[in-house]
């Protein structure tokens, strides 16, 4: 009897996932716990497994699918089985995914297409190169996709990245805007191309040189989608739905720097020697919070929901995009504790492994930038949430001195945007004047 092969539910908030690529096609043979498909969700990757030992008879929805959970994407049976039955509704012959084992160097590329009236066609993307190439070709240092490939359906396979010449990237730019002839060989380590090495040729020449090129030459088409569209779709609403108002300030960050030092310098048996910065941070908002419960809220519409406990959402910087973790009942942790779990969750998001249900139900989010050396941003409120905390850089700040100099004291940028719908300015500045006492004096609101 034939098996269905439904798309999981990961997690409540999950309504469908994109499917990224068939492991297997119809006809193959596979046992149950076989790994079927990777997909993904706009917080997560994963593969579905066989639920059953047979043939796949039917695979019903293409790569680059959305698909609603708990549908049947796949069919595994005996063959000659009528499967007619159990195809989805949506499913029609457009949609199936071409047949025949996809291998390692098999992989199909994007599609190249035109860009407008110009002769130049897209470059290939990433999944047209394999893994062999990729790898070779950081070596080398050159960009795989600029290269033409020879292996199936013009994939980027080792032997072009071996023909190929390697070129450092202030070669090719000069190369392109001189009009300068390339040498087969150069004098970089491994007979890189550098810019040194490039002849020079009649200033004449590049007018004519720079005309006889395709313009605008290579582009690469990304679709939005997974996380990239879920982040885009909420900022943008966020911006029209909401008042949002940003007010920056700056913290004396000595005490907060010479309690980090205190940390590093920690026997290891303390076990703090893991605090960041951003630890403190996020303790020092918490605390922070409780104070001003009218920033601990949500906007919804025709009421605001103020939260006695904080369960705060820390923005991660992933592979796949931007994800906000929550940490619920940060009120309730120590700074040790927050430390850990801020580290368990970020790295849940970084690997792909996080569980849908922790990137929701937050009620203030906190996003730094300051190890970038970003000075003051506007961060973007993630409703319905009423304020959103942006960390900055530290930066030496003049402070008059007793004597009617000046001092040079490390401050740390602070920026807090809240929807002016549900708080005013108020209660804003006096949660950030809050927050830069707890900061300046971070062992007291330690011992707070």
């Amino acid at each position: 009897m034939a098996t269905e092969v439904l798309m999981p539910r990961q997690g409540q908030s999950v309504e469908s996932c994109i499917i990224i690529e068939w492991s297997v096609s119809e006809g193959d043979i596979v046992t149950e716990g076989q790994a079927l498909c990777e997909v993904e969700t706009d917080k997560a990757t994963f593969e579905v497994e066989a639920t059953a030992s047979g043939t796949v008879l039917g695979i019903f929805y293409p790569a680059d699918a959305d698909v609603e959970v708990l549908k049947v994407i796949a069919v595994i049976g005996e063959p000659g089985e009528d499967i007619s039955a159990l195809r989805p509704a949506d499913e029609s012959a457009e949609q199936k995914p071409e047949t025949g084992n996809v291998k390692p160097e098999e992989k199909p590329v994007v599609q190249e297409t035109p860009v407008s009236s110009f002769t130049s066609q897209v470059s290939n993307s990433s999944t047209g190169v394999s893994p062999r190439a990729k790898n070779l070709a950081a070596k080398k240092g050159i960009d795989p996709t600029t290269l033409a490939g020879s292996g199936p359906n013009g994939r980027v396979i080792e032997r072009d990245v071996e023909a190929a010449q390697a070129v450092t990237p202030a070669a090719a730019a000069k190369a392109a805007a001189e009009g300068l002839t390339i040498p087969a060989v150069g004098t970089g380590m491994g007979g890189r191309v550098v810019a040194a090495d490039l002849m020079t040729v009649a200033p004449e020449a590049v007018g004519e040189a720079v005309a006889s090129m395709d313009f605008p030459g290579n582009v690469k088409e990304i679709p939005v989608k997974g996380v990239r569209k879920v982040v885009a779709g909420r900022m943008l609403n966020s911006l029209q739905s909401t008042a949002q108002l940003t007010l920056n300030t700056s913290a004396d960050a000595r005490s907060v720097l010479g309690y980090r030092s205190k940390c590093k310098n920690a026997p290891e048996e303390v076990g703090v020697g893991g605090i960041t910065i951003n630890d403190v941070v996020l303790y020092a908002t918490v605390k922070t919070l409780i104070e001003f419960p009218e920033l601990n809220a949500h906007m919804l519409g025709t009421k605001i929901v103020e939260f006695e406990n904080v369960h705060l959402g820390v923005a991660v910087d992933t592979p796949r995009g931007l994800m906000v973790p929550v940490i619920r009942y940060a009120n309730l942790m120590t700074l040790k504790q927050l430390s850990a779990e801020t580290k368990r969750l970020a790295g849940a998001c970084i690997d792909g492994t996080i569980d849908p249900d922790a990137l929701s139900g937050g009620t203030f989010t906190v996003t730094n930038l300051g190890a970038m050396g970003i000075e003051s941003f506007t961060p973007v409120l993630n409703a319905p949430e009423v304020g959103i905390l942006g960390v900055c850089a530290i930066q030496p700040k003049p402070v008059m001195n007793k004597d009617g100099g000046a001092d040079f004291v490390p401050h740390m940028g602070l920026s807090l945007t809240f929807d002016h719908a549900a708080a005013d300015g108020a209660p804003a500045a006096r949660f950030l004047a809050s927050m830069r006492q707890k900061l300046a004096a971070f062992e007291l609101t330690l011992a707070g």
